[in-house]
């Protein structure tokens, strides 16, 4: 045993036909050259008890799915977590995720078992990325044991690239639908969000062949660029 290994915390134990499952998702596959309208995308938004990345916890996961160019509407998951302990706090005036809606969701790792079935090897978008991606990574670290290690891109960088003209960099999720004037019909739960979400990546896509950018794999590439130069300070 290493000098250290009591420090790690023991592995989640699963029922059995829940570790079965989670021993057989896919490998992970790496970005592709594929077509932006070929490639599987699952859009992702969660709601979670506050913005703490360390502390707080997830509540509802949402996505839905863009393949061969649409918004595949066969293809959506809705969970709400169940979380124990939940104490009222100022985020459930957003999302509406009550004591009592909590107490009546899914248990925590059948939800994020069932979610990752449903991801498959796909990559990831969300908006504001980072955070969805370290509370669902924590989310799975902690219910099941699993290491997330899927690719996620962020449609809030993916919109200054693409459209630079817009001057809305630090712009949230309502600024770029206002920018593109789409029609949003609900907003702040993980669904509604993601299917917002969903709506603004597919324009997105459309600017990004536009723009010679045809593949997953080059998109983060030039999504790479865009943020090392975004870093440069400037004289």
């Amino acid at each position: 045993m290493s000098l250290f290994s009591w420090l790690r915390p023991a592995a989640p134990m699963l029922p059995g036909e829940l570790q079965q499952r989670l021993n057989k998702l896919p490998a992970l596959a790496e970005l592709s050259n594929c077509s932006l309208r070929e490639q599987r995308w699952v859009v992702l938004d969660l709601e979670t008890t506050g913005l703490n990345m360390n502390k707080d916890r997830v509540l509802s996961i949402g996505a839905v799915v863009i393949e061969d160019g649409a918004i595949d509407f066969s293809q959506q998951f809705e969970r709400t977590l169940q979380c124990a302990d939940m104490k009222v706090a100022p985020s459930v005036l957003i999302h509406g995720l009550g004591p009592s809606a909590i107490a009546a969701g899914s248990d925590p790792a059948q939800a994020l078992v069932e979610f990752m079935e449903f991801v498959g090897d796909s990559p990831l978008l969300a908006f504001h990325a980072p955070f969805d991606q370290h509370m669902l990574g924590r989310a799975l670290k902690d219910h099941l044991g699993y290491k997330l290690q899927h690719s996620f891109l962020d449609v809030a960088e993916i919109a200054p690239l693409v459209c630079p003209q817009a001057q809305i960099r630090e712009a949230g999720l309502d600024e770029w639908i206002n920018w593109f004037k789409l029609e949003v019909f609900e907003r702040h739960n993980a669904s509604a969000d993601a299917l917002a979400t969903a709506e603004l990546a597919l324009i997105l896509f459309s600017r990004a062949r536009q723009q010679q950018i045809h593949s997953p794999l080059n998109l983060q590439q030039r999504l790479s660029q865009w943020k090392r130069r975004q870093r440069a300070p400037s004289f």
